[in-house]
């Protein structure tokens, strides 16, 4: 986990950055791993390109976008900051060029159209690492495969050469303990992993569940707010 921030203590941001960081890190040591397995994406919706940029300032590599229209203007605006851009938005295929152009890495593949599509993108050069984004509640409404189903969209996208198969993805819903939710990722993800040994990410753990997350085996946590500071008003 990349995190150097600056020793003066005076920025508010490095401060959220490195308490978030131990925290992440005292969660690792608990679950007996490594702060080094996991990939800290600090989620920057609403938040200016300036913010992005004070965040490289302090380390930060990984960012991630809700919106394609955000990450579009963001990715372009710093794009020699050396970052990698994280899609965790729900895609339309309608919108999958654009977020393809503009991202490293997609969670939030829920459905083989949307997959299709972004292959269909692929301008030759390299392959857009995805992760298919599983539906952990009752709700066929929320995004996501439900668990079942998991497998098929996984076969389906390695059908695609354009894409790489990277895991797995999910919210934990509101209703359920978290500690329960991922246990049950964790389950589709082994089934994912049987039918390709190398798709071993989880991209899974909020700012109030990470902890929870991290236990079970998550390699990617999504955190917004709890760096970032408050989303500033769009109006």
């Amino acid at each position: 986990m990349t995190s150097p921030v600056d020793g003066s203590g005076s920025s508010s941001l490095a401060a959220r950055l490195s308490a978030i960081d131990e925290k992440i890190a005292a969660a690792a040591q608990a679950a007996g791993r490594s702060s080094e397995e996991i990939t800290r994406i600090v989620v920057t919706k609403f938040h200016p390109a300036s913010l992005v940029r004070d965040l490289h300032d302090l380390g930060v590599r990984d960012v991630g976008e809700n919106r394609q229209q955000e990450l579009s203007a963001k990715q372009a605006e710093l794009a020699t900051r050396g970052l990698r851009w994280h899609f965790i938005g729900q895609g339309q295929t309608n919108k999958a060029a654009a977020i393809r152009r503009s991202a490293d890495v997609v969670h939030s593949v829920d459905r083989d159209r949307f997959a299709d599509a972004l292959h269909r993108a692929a301008d030759g050069e390299g392959r857009l690492e995805v992760l298919v984004q599983i539906n952990l509640t009752d709700d066929p409404g929320r995004g996501g495969v439900v668990p079942a189903q998991a497998v098929a969209l996984a076969e389906h996208v390695l059908t695609l050469p354009s894409l790489h198969l990277r895991g797995v993805m999910a919210v934990a819903p509101l209703d359920e303990e978290p500690a329960s939710a991922f246990a049950r990722l964790r389950d589709v993800s082994d089934s994912v992993r049987a039918v390709d040994p190398s798709a071993s990410w989880i991209s899974a753990g909020m700012t109030g569940d990470f902890a929870e997350a991290i236990a079970v085996g998550a390699t990617h946590l999504r955190i917004g707010s709890a760096i970032t500071g408050p989303r500033p008003d769009r109006g």
